[in-house]
């Protein structure tokens, strides 16, 4: 398929059905029932450059985000169609009530836009979810609470940006080695 050619509207339908299905079961907590929208799972979140890849890794984002955010859901704000992708803008909410990574529970609430794009091969096969988000924004509402002027919320805070820095690992290359499409422009 060229960059152009927009499929026929019954391959939308369906892809969109897959990817409405997949946001529904993500709620619910029916990981089988998500992981099966993919011959092979693979999330990418481009905010923390953190690729999960394979059944193991995507159950094990799952597993840590919903330990932190047991409540997490989402509210679908656009959905749009292009040749190999179909792109959701939602937000995406929860309650911190577990730890996230090193970082310790606040008990705040959180509600970030996000965009996700469903990536889909020749084959029509989901093969990719890819989050963008500002994880500043997310933070600001986790660690916003903290009343720093209160002695009783030092340690929290403390504990809050040691974990912080505890996450800023290695970022994922394959999320750094990209190509430039070729789009038919001149130099």
């Amino acid at each position: 398929m060229k960059q152009f050619d927009i499929p026929a509207t019954e391959i939308l339908r369906t892809r969109q059905k897959l990817v409405l299905d997949h946001f529904h079961d993500e709620v619910v907590q029916r990981w089988d029932d998500v992981l099966a929208t993919f011959p092979h799972p693979h999330y990418e979140l481009v905010a923390t450059l953190t690729v999960h890849d394979g059944d193991s890794a995507v159950r094990g984002y799952y597993h840590d985000t919903r330990v932190a955010f047991p409540d997490q859901h989402h509210e679908i704000i656009a959905l749009r169609h292009s040749h190999d992708a179909v792109i959701v803008e939602f937000w995406l909410m929860g309650t911190h009530l577990g730890p996230l990574g090193k970082i310790p529970p606040t008990g705040q609430t959180f509600r970030v836009r996000m965009t996700a794009y469903f990536l889909f091969d020749e084959q029509e096969n989901l093969v990719c979810e890819r989050i963008y988000f500002d994880t500043l924004t997310m933070l600001k509402q986790l660690l916003g609470g903290l009343d720093l002027r209160n002695p009783r919320h030092w340690p929290t805070a403390v504990r809050a940006v040691r974990g912080l820095l505890s996450m800023a690992g290695e970022p994922d290359p394959r999320l750094l080695a990209t190509t430039p499409p070729d789009l038919g422009t001149r130099p």
